[in-house]
């Protein structure tokens, strides 16, 4: 049977699309979720959170001596911080901003980590294409708000 991931990883991205298409139709609020922008801002903060959390997985499985091994329990602690503090601090526009250095910044650390062959190919051939949708979107957004 072949893994589920890809698939779950590209419907991850759905949500993105969807309060794209909304914020780009003047639609302000979903029914029974709220505002538009807030429905997607917290979205977007779970999805990276949960996208460092992986990141913080990865380290677990490594040997004590690669460099991988330091750097991403680091770099998950300060991506996941940093937007946790920008979503309660920045306004919704600023957070969507953040969202997009956020998301690219993990795909540079997924750069390094399919560099360093801890993650696989196809791993990271999705994650670029899902990447891709999910910042555009948000640039989308960005540029509507």
């Amino acid at each position: 049977m072949k893994k589920p991931s890809p698939y779950l990883t590209f419907a991850g991205a759905i949500p993105f699309v969807l309060c794209a298409i909304l914020i780009t139709m003047n639609v302000d609020a979903i029914r029974v979720l709220g505002k538009t922008e807030y429905v997607l801002s917290i979205y977007g903060l779970v999805i990276a959170s949960f996208m460092a959390g992986a990141h913080w997985g990865n380290h677990l499985g490594l040997a004590d001596d690669n460099i991988w091994a330091v750097k991403l329990p680091i770099f998950s602690n300060i991506i996941a911080l940093a937007l946790w503090l920008g979503f309660l601090s920045l306004s919704a526009v600023g957070f969507i901003w953040l969202l997009v250095v956020g998301f690219i910044a993990m795909l540079v650390i997924d750069y390094g980590l399919y560099q360093a062959s801890i993650i696989s190919p196809d791993y990271f051939k999705v994650r670029k294409y899902v990447t891709l949708i999910v910042v555009v979107s948000l640039v989308i957004v960005g540029l509507q708000l």
